[in-house]
């Protein structure tokens, strides 16, 4: 008799490896928490309809991934109803925000959640069949405020605040803007006239979403499609001043609290519902599949599964990604210098090689640098040899007191040379 194993795309989560879980999702409860989140606890499977009005027929995820079932009816009289694994959250969020009426209250529904998700995919590193998701979705009335950019921008500086204090360091947000539910159709409709005279050039994918969801050809991550992909029109020529307005007010606010973020006007993301501001995480540790998580404004999406006018945005991040880049970091830290000691002029080679023979001696892993170098090109050095930086100047050297940076928290401080073992 055959040994039985977890079925394919699924896995044991064990000791200890359940204890960075834990930690990741402590930290999840505890950032969003101090947003004045609440947790939400959805059922795993729905009423099949629920995805395929609010996700999209034709989308991947409907079309091809989900797991889905007729239910035995109770009575003869009865048919059969069918029900779906959830393949993402929000819908399901949005269903109980309109079956228990939590818009009636008139306020904003901050709500937050942290379970498994279920899609046919071809499993690969970083992506399983049952696969966890840990999410965000911020709803209500639009007298509550839920159609406003500040709702954007604050969901986006709690993400670059829970990633801080995970420790993920290198992460780059992306955003855009995919117009209103007015501007998407417009676009669409000139993607697809664009795609017609080429898309016979692309893969066999993208040839399907030409005619199925020509949105998620700019998705595409195909090497031989990116010519052509480059050369589609843009969503930011197709948007309404209303929306661009509101997206010039999402990018003034992360300015102002100092959250960096890169345009990017490729990513439109390929769910139906998604309007306005979208957005990715990513991380250059995780490869071509560089998403840590992703999500955007939902403006329709109530209305579309039967609810009142309820604008909301919100996002979802995969866990087992999030793990796999907490580990590759795990691992680069474990090969790197404690400190990288970058002199600032080439007369202080001398004075740095001392430094690093003193710390050496106290059992720390040093790297030098070199006077000669531009202070930028030493910070590219550092950051990839070393946790820390430290800047050797001639009022550094004279009064002992030392500048230091964390890469892991970005702190810069000033450390006494006695301290710094």
């Amino acid at each position: 008799m055959s040994t039985l194993k977890a079925v394919r795309g699924t896995r044991d989560l064990l000791p200890p490896e359940t204890e960075l879980w834990n930690r990741v999702e402590r930290t999840a409860r505890e950032v969003f928490s101090r947003y004045n989140f609440g947790e939400i606890r959805t059922p795993i499977f729905e009423d099949t309809s629920l995805f395929a009005r609010g996700v999209g027929e034709e989308t991947d995820i409907v079309s091809k991934e989900m797991y889905t079932w007729e239910d035995r009816a109770r009575a003869q009289s009865e048919k059969a109803q069918s029900l779906t694994l959830r393949p993402e959250n929000t819908a399901g969020v949005v269903r109980a925000y309109i079956e228990h009426k939590l818009g009636e209250a008139g306020l904003l529904q901050k709500l937050y959640y942290i379970g498994p998700q279920f899609r046919r995919e071809r499993p690969q590193k970083g992506r399983y069949r049952q696969f966890w998701q840990i999410g965000a979705e911020v709803i209500g009335p639009t007298s509550a405020g839920s159609e406003s950019p500040l709702r954007d921008a604050e969901v986006l500086e709690m993400l670059a605040s829970f990633l801080d204090e995970l420790g993920i360091s290198g992460w780059r947000l992306e955003i855009n803007s995919v117009g209103s539910a007015l501007d998407r159709p417009r676009y669409v409709a000139a993607l697809r006239e664009a795609l017609a005279p080429v898309k016979h050039l692309m893969c066999e994918d993208n040839q399907r979403r030409a005619e199925t969801n020509p949105l998620r050809v700019l998705d595409s991550k195909d090497p031989n499609d990116q010519e052509l992909i480059n050369n589609l029109p843009k969503i930011a020529d197709y948007l309404d001043e209303d929306s661009k307005a509101h997206f010039a007010a999402v990018l003034a606010a992360l300015d102002a609290c100092g959250v960096p973020y890169h345009v990017n006007p490729r990513l439109v993301r390929g769910l139906d519902y998604y309007t306005r501001t979208t957005f990715e995480f990513t991380h250059g540790g995780l490869g071509a599949q560089n998403a840590l998580l992703g999500g955007g404004r939902y403006d329709g999406l109530s209305e579309n599964i039967g609810g009142p006018k309820a604008p909301g945005i919100g996002f979802a991040m995969g866990e087992d990604r999030l793990i796999l880049t907490l580990q590759a970091q795990a691992e680069q830290q474990a090969t790197l210098a404690d400190y990288y000691i970058a002199p600032l002029a080439a007369e202080l080679n001398p004075a740095a090689l001392e430094l690093a023979r003193e710390l050496r001696r106290k059992g720390l892993r040093i790297e030098v640098g070199d006077g000669s170098f531009r202070l930028k090109k030493s910070f590219e050095v550092a950051n990839k040899l070393a946790k820390k930086i430290i800047l050797l100047g001639e009022d550094e050297a004279s009064t002992g007191v030392l500048t230091v940076k964390d890469f892991a928290t970005a702190e810069q401080t000033k450390v006494a040379r006695a301290e710094l073992a």
